[in-house]
């Protein structure tokens, strides 16, 4: 599944944003985003299989942790953008600075 798509589901997002933080098991997702645990454990079958989370296994738990190698190939690709805005906001600055 392309990332855009993976990371379009806002749910799938605060997912990310939890992980972001810390290692979590599904149950600590649950509590923490206040949905139940069939829609977790379904969009972190997505995240893992789009490669955004792993999981490890600890005694009886199941460990899910953010990966970071698909969020540097979003961030490469906003780059350019990124650069598109930071030259017009410069621009408009300049502008500014001409107005005082």
């Amino acid at each position: 599944m392309d990332s855009f798509a993976v990371l379009a589901e806002p749910t799938r997002r605060r997912i990310l944003d939890e992980l972001r933080h810390a290692e979590s098991n599904v149950g600590d997702l649950v509590e923490t985003l206040a949905i139940s645990q069939p829609t977790v454990s379904k969009h972190l079958k997505v995240l893992r299989e789009a490669g955004f989370v792993s999981v490890r296994i600890a005694a009886q738990q199941r460990m899910y942790h953010i990966e970071l190698e698909p969020l540097a190939q979003v961030d490469e690709w906003l780059a350019p953008y990124r650069r598109m805005w930071t030259k017009h906001l410069d621009a408009l600055e300049r502008h500014l600075d001409t107005l005082e």
